[in-house]
């Protein structure tokens, strides 16, 4: 075959190549389906920052405040410390600033009926399913609280994983408000004049323990005088 004949044959396959629509641009279809896979991603990245905003506003939400908890888990030395030191007592139990719940149902399972305070709500929730699992709900409950707007009147025995910032605040507030039978637990960090009347464990596993009487609480009761006219209310150290 001549030169010349093959060059006549590939001339029309060639110049229908190069004028092919489908070879140079694409479909209407494939742009359609660009614009949908476009659609699908940044739906996904949108619902993804939407959810790692509510999980972490709870968490870092605390920190901006004036005197923040932060999460920090209880080791297992800090809470056999805490139940060392509370061996023999009993009644109500509570935790401010519960974090996961974990001292909370550990009270539970040594016969008290305990209940923990946390600002974060994802960590409540998961400590409500903690108690579940454990088989320990029925003695325990979790509020999504601030500490500073709850009273701990009720409670005989009081655990506090403090930061230095918080002690001075929270010693006056205990110190108005629990009762004179109470013993309070301070963990990582001592209250700062309060003499503790027994300390467990070292180092950032040391607990320091409280008694109401030590501590010199002040307690209003009324009570009626001899001839049954008025009341009055005595101030009284117990």
């Amino acid at each position: 075959m001549s030169q010349e004949h093959v060059f006549l044959d590939s001339g029309p396959a060639a110049a229908s190549s190069s004028h092919n629509p489908s070879s140079t641009s694409s479909s209407p279809s494939d742009s359609g389906m660009t614009k949908k896979i476009g659609l699908v991603l940044t739906g996904v990245v949108g619902g993804s920052l939407v959810a790692l905003y509510a999980v972490t506003v709870p968490f870092v939400a605390p920190a901006l405040r004036r005197v923040c908890l932060p999460f920090v888990p209880a080791t297992n030395a800090q809470v056999h410390n805490v139940f060392t030191v509370l061996r023999g007592r009993s009644g109500t139990l509570v935790d401010i600033g519960s974090g996961d719940g974990r001292i909370v149902i550990a009270a539970a399972k040594h016969g008290f009926q305990a209940s923990g305070f946390e600002l974060n709500p994802w960590l409540v929730w998961y400590s409500r399913y903690k108690a579940w699992r454990e088989g320990v709900r029925p003695s325990t409950s979790f509020h999504i609280s601030d500490l500073w707007k709850v009273s701990f009147s009720q409670y005989t025995n009081v655990v506090i994983f403090g930061v230095p910032q918080m002690m001075d605040e929270l010693e006056l507030k205990l110190g108005s408000e629990l009762q004179p039978t109470a013993k309070v637990v301070a963990c990582r960090f001592p209250f700062p004049t309060w003499v503790p009347d027994q300390t467990a464990g070292e180092g950032i596993d040391t607990v320091w323990v409280y008694h109401a009487k030590t501590f010199g609480l002040q307690h209003g009761t009324t009570t009626a005088p001899p001839d049954g006219t008025t009341s009055q209310t005595v101030r009284r150290v117990d």
